[in-house]
């Protein structure tokens, strides 16, 4: 195809994408699987070119961004309190299921050398951020078990890369150690939280230098590159340098942006995230199309590695249910003999996580960027696709039915150490009054902003009512915002009909449509209780 021709394309599956999604909205479908069925669809449809890319370009592409979005939204406090439980699923779970996908390959093709096996292991052991991101996003769970999966997901690339790079350089040259293999997996790491803790300060300290808005969130959107890119360079672990970045990022953009800059960098990130997710499934469905030719068509393929296939993907998932369980119940053993009295194992709460291994992209770029002379190259290939298939479709697809049948989305969780929303609302509203009433009088006491007085005022007395009654605002508060939010409607439909009428120009309109926008966010979060 031409570059016009490629940018056309690129634009129809935008439009595919929008489709796809509307789709799934409408059935209550996965959006994942709903687009990883419609590229496969879209890819065998007559008159579709074939489509090849590059699998590095891939990485470079989609998953800076990807995994920035999940670690600058990463609770930093809860991260900390679960890093143990993260890193027996990112590290632990990872090397278990490639060993244990390695031995099952073995015994099933006696031939293909064992560096081979572990190296199709280490293609398909890491669950994937965006598949994670895509299907957790959409679903409710106690707070540790969303914590372990967004933590895992983010961390658990760099162990399948490290362990596939040692796999493959073994299978290629005969020679492996595993002494070499621990040390150049604990320098990628350290040298990629390094990186990241540079670029992510550097681009805090850039951003609190910036006062014009467009400018701010366009280093902010280009901070994921550079700090993958910025990692790769200096050969330690790129995805480690994104999320250290991420989690520096989120932690202050709280303080380095304003309201304005804030709420436009949010939207405009959230379509691009939206876009990069919908395409890496699309492409994911494409690749479908190269695997089944390089083997000869549906029917070759399905013949000569359906069996091993199959293998493969009941190593995978088996693999980790033994690894979760096993875990579970080790951590609180261990924890007793070193005087710890760690929560009891859940096994609801270990099912859920043993079933939630969806993978995506980085095992597609990772099978890709196999050598043409690797031996088992299709299998891997093959195998790829298909654990990529199953466990966004079927993993995937299932987790809202399996957390309603477990119970998890009826759990609440509470901790003494954090106050509810009531409580922090009523604190911060006791702060802004004690600014209203410094200023609210002159100097010989009289009101001079009685209005804001008796604002401030009425907001701190309903507060602290509500704290010693909820229940007594649950039906008021629902009928408070519904009458704020239809005022709104009406204040912006009168709006409208004097900018059509001709009464007001355009940039009159723009100032006061803000100011509805703004009023109509603040009403439909504090409705929310956001």
């Amino acid at each position: 195809m031409t570059s016009t021709d490629t940018f056309k394309f690129v634009l129809i599956l935008l439009v595919a994408i929008v489709a796809l999604e509307l789709i799934a909205r409408r059935l209550r479908l996965p959006t994942a699987a709903a687009l990883l069925a419609g590229g496969i669809g879209i890819a065998f449809l007559p008159g579709v070119p074939p489509v090849t890319f590059d699998p590095e370009l891939v990485l470079v592409v989609f998953l800076p961004p990807l995994l920035m979005d999940g670690a600058f939204y990463t609770v930093w406090a809860d991260f900390r309190r679960y890093l143990g439980g993260i890193l027996w699923l990112a590290v632990g779970a990872v090397i278990f299921t490639t060993l244990v996908v390695g031995a099952t390959v073995h015994w099933v093709l006696p031939s293909l050398p064992w560096a081979a096996c572990f190296a199709l292991g280490a293609v398909v052991s890491p669950p994937d951020a965006v598949a994670a991101k895509a299907v957790l996003g959409k679903v409710r769970l106690p707070r540790r078990l969303m914590v372990l999966l967004e933590g895992e997901s983010l961390l658990n690339d760099a162990t399948g890369l490290v362990l596939f790079r040692f796999a493959v350089a073994a299978a290629l040259t005969g020679a492996f150690s595993a002494q070499e293999a621990v040390m150049s997996f604990g320098l990628l790491a350290l040298g990629g939280i390094a990186v990241g803790a540079v670029i992510g300060f550097a681009v805090v300290q850039v951003l609190k230098r910036i006062d014009h808005m467009f400018l701010a969130i366009t280093v902010a959107c280009l901070s994921p590159w550079a700090a993958y890119i910025g990692g790769e360079s200096v050969h330690v672990s790129g995805v480690m340098s994104v999320v250290t970045a991420g989690i520096i990022f989120g932690w202050f953009q709280h303080e380095i942006f304003s309201a304005n800059v804030r709420v436009r960098a949010t939207s405009f990130w959230g379509v691009m995230i939206f876009l990069l997710e919908a395409l890496v499934f699309i492409l994911i469905g494409f690749s479908l199309r190269g695997v089944v030719q390089r083997l000869g068509g549906l029917g070759d393929a399905l013949h000569a590695l359906g069996y091993p296939i199959l293998a493969v993907l009941a190593a995978v998932i088996v693999s980790r249910f033994l690894w979760v369980y096993a875990t579970d119940y080790l951590r609180v053993s261990l924890g007793r003999l070193v005087g710890r009295r760690p929560a009891p194992p859940s096994p609801r709460g270990s099912f859920l996580l043993s079933w939630a291994g969806m993978r995506g992209v980085v095992t597609l770029a990772i099978a890709l960027s196999l050598p043409e002379a690797m031996p088992g190259r299709d299998l891997t290939l093959a195998a790829a696709f298909a654990v990529i298939l199953v466990t966004v479709v079927v993993q995937g697809g299932t987790m809202a039915p399996i957390i309603r049948w477990l119970g998890l989305d009826r759990l609440s969780e509470s901790d003494a150490g954090h106050l509810n929303e009531g409580q922090a609302g009523l604190l911060i509203d006791k702060a802004q009054l004690a600014v209203i009433h410094a200023h609210a009088h002159d100097s010989e006491g009289r009101v001079i902003h009685p209005r804001l007085l008796e604002q401030y005022s009425y907001r701190v007395k309903i507060g602290e009512e509500y704290n010693l009654a909820p229940a007594n605002f649950a039906g008021g508060r629902e009928a408070h915002y519904t009458l704020i939010l239809e005022a709104i409607r009406a204040g912006r439909a009168e709006l409208l009909r004097l900018h059509r009428s001709g009464q007001i120009h355009d940039e009159l309109l723009h100032y006061f449509e803000r100011d509805l926008d703004l009023q109509q966010i603040s009403a439909e979060n504090d409705r929310a209780g956001v």
